[in-house]
């Protein structure tokens, strides 16, 4: 093992430019996939922050005793698919049309009667917030006796299913390629290296060197620079993530497991890339 790990390191000042450039082109492929990613974390997080405004509201009948609401509350909360349940009284809902509808303020002023119903107000845990599992909530609350009418947005709600999944394929799609692309640059580019010690390769098979002996310093060599590539990468990422931040709009970065992934990518890349590279040129030799 300290053979090979010698080896690699040997390699990397026999050829500092040629790894210099496996590097570099790892970096800036991971960059684009990068990118891309940061884009795809963003659009997830904007998604997300609509869909928490995702809620049912359960208007209630007039008359309707606070013990019931209040008992009815609890069994609300333990549906498997909601975060929590609100009661808004009449008085609370008049005050919050007051303090949102700026422009009817002095209408509602004037009102001899609260014309506003008494409601429960749903929300749902983030696995749940889709049309399907709305519609199930809303049909159960329905079947509560004092319940008047159920509201949620059924268009709204389909609306933003669809927008999640059209992003969800885009994003699988395009990271695909993406992928692919930078798979395929950055196969050539350690193809280069291996080829630039083909003479030496030969030697080492004519003096009766095993194929794993000779594959093991390039594959460790590979991980290294996918490694050393996937890190550039992340920091070419954070230092658009700032400028972007800084001067566009206020984005979110990867998380620290997202972050350890595309590294992680980048010493498989650089691995199996010089897996491939090896085995071909050893059939050759």
């Amino acid at each position: 093992m300290n053979l090979t790990v010698r080896e690699s390191l040997i390699a990397f000042r026999r050829a500092p430019l040629l790894s210099a450039l496996s590097v570099t082109t790892i970096a800036f492929s991971l960059f684009v996939v990068g990118l891309f990613g940061l884009v795809a974390v963003n659009l997830q997080d904007a998604l997300r922050g609509v869909a928490e405004r995702v809620e049912i509201v359960a208007y209630l009948l007039p008359g309707t005793p606070i013990e019931t609401v209040t008992l009815a509350g609890k069994d609300i909360e333990a549906f498997p698919e909601v975060q929590s349940a609100s009661y808004v009284s009449e008085d609370s809902a008049l005050g919050r049309a007051r303090a949102e509808l700026v422009e009817f303020r002095d209408v509602l002023q004037e009102l001899e009667r609260n014309p506003l119903p008494a409601s429960i107000e749903v929300k749902l845990k983030p696995r749940f917030r889709d049309a399907d599992h709305v519609n199930q909530v809303a049909d159960r609350l329905r079947g509560f006796g004092f319940v008047d009418d159920v509201r949620f947005g059924r268009d709204w709600v389909e609306k933003l299913d669809r927008l999640r999944q059209i992003a969800a394929a885009v994003g699988l799609v395009v990271g695909a390629a993406f992928a692919v692309v930078a798979i395929i640059i950055i196969g050539t580019t350690i193809r280069m290296a291996v080829l630039q010690r083909s003479r030496e390769i030969a030697i080492m098979r004519l003096v009766g060197a095993t194929d794993g002996f000779i594959r093991r310093p390039f594959l460790l060599q590979g991980a290294i620079k996918g490694m050393l590539g996937g890190l550039a990468a992340i920091a070419l990422s954070y230092g658009a993530y700032t400028l972007i931040n800084r001067w566009l709009i206020h984005a979110a970065f990867f998380s620290k497991e997202q972050a350890v992934a595309i590294v992680g990518f980048g010493m498989l890349i650089g691995f199996f890339g010089s897996a491939a590279s090896v085995g071909r040129h050893l059939r050759r030799v």
